[in-house]
């Protein structure tokens, strides 16, 4: 779920309220169009070697069914970009962010020298919609779609309607989240059936605010070149066991001297929402940034949130700060009382 939203608003820049979007992806079911991402396959004998060598997570031991999300560094340890594989059995599905995909393409190709390895773009054989909140499972199967429980990042083939689909877990520490990968021209149809099985239509714009209430940082925005990979806290994307890949020398020395110096995490806001960007001060000291901020529009009135950076030392859940003329307090995320 990888939008270019910077500053979430309740109300969308035509003045659209947002509330029944984002209350039907936190209490109801949701569905929207997975639109931002390239999907790309990778063939050859050695794709398997060469992948687990380029990235953080381990793909020599992936079990066919299931994907992963990973970092791609530089030698430094700072992070290039993300992205998802997926084991496909003879192949390897690799999702990209569309911002992402030139840089992270041209870094592929250039450690492709001897190796058999072949990328082949699949934009016009495969498209995605995605499908979250609480009722997506029983949305799933009124619209006639059922499989079996998933695990996050498992996949499963079905046909529906005797078209073939595929039904991935989707990674959102949240829960309630699938994603349906499709052939473009079948989009329209599994998305008018699950709507009329009960699904509410909504925006990117409301698939942003699910984000950032989910605590899901996004790169570009949240993750930037400059980070390193435990200072995002996304640690499912590393692998400690999997062997040398590029940054791997600098992942494993932070493990081993204990922890770097700040993490990214969630604030609950009071006055104005901060903008991305903004320093976060404690004691008058400079001890972090918002990298993301949102107005999340619940029943009960719209809620201020933050995510960004912060140094540990003032990490601890509850601690006061300030950013700018708003106040923050640390709150873990996914943020409570929302899901």
């Amino acid at each position: 779920m990888n939008y270019a939203t910077i500053h979430a608003s309740p109300v969308t820049s035509d003045g659209s309220d947002l509330r029944p979007e984002f209350g039907a992806l936190v209490s109801g079911c949701g569905v929207f169009e997975l639109s931002t991402r390239t999907n790309f396959s990778l063939t050859g004998k050695d794709r398997v070697r060469w992948l687990n060598g380029m990235i953080t997570n381990n793909v020599r031991d992936l079990p066919e069914g299931q994907g992963i999300y990973a970092f791609v560094l530089n030698p430094q340890g700072h992070i290039l970009g993300d992205l998802y594989a997926c084991n496909r059995g003879e192949w390897l599905l690799i999702e990209i962010d569309h911002a992402q995909t030139e840089k992270l393409l041209g870094i592929f190709r250039k450690y492709i020298i001897m190796d058999k390895v072949e990328i082949a773009d699949l934009s016009e054989k495969l498209t995605a919609i995605g499908i979250a909140g609480p009722k997506a499972r029983d949305v799933l199967r009124a619209a006639g779609v059922d499989f079996k429980n998933l695990e996050p990042l498992q996949f499963v083939d079905v046909t529906w309607r005797a078209t073939p689909i595929t039904i991935t877990h989707a990674d959102n520490p949240a829960g309630h989240s699938y994603e349906i990968s499709l052939a473009p021209q079948q989009l329209a149809s599994v998305r008018d059936a699950l709507i009329s099985a009960g699904a509410v239509p909504v925006s990117p714009a409301a698939v942003e605010l699910l984000r950032v209430a989910s605590g899901v940082p996004r790169y570009g925005q949240d993750i930037r070149e400059r980070d390193l990979p435990q200072e995002t806290e996304q640690l499912r994307a590393l692998n400690f066991s999997k062997g040398c890949y590029i940054g791997q020398e600098i992942v494993e020395r932070i493990r081993s001297r204990g922890a770097v110096h700040r993490k990214f995490g969630g604030f609950a806001v009071t006055g104005p929402l901060p903008a991305p960007g903004t320093r976060i001060q404690a004691d008058g000291k400079e001890v972090g940034e918002v990298t993301s901020a949102a107005d999340l529009p619940l029943a009960n009135g719209d809620r201020p949130v933050a995510l960004g950076y912060i140094r540990r030392e003032t990490a601890d859940a509850g601690q006061q700060l300030q950013a700018g003329d708003a106040g923050l307090t640390v709150a873990p995320v996914p943020f409570a009382g929302i899901f």
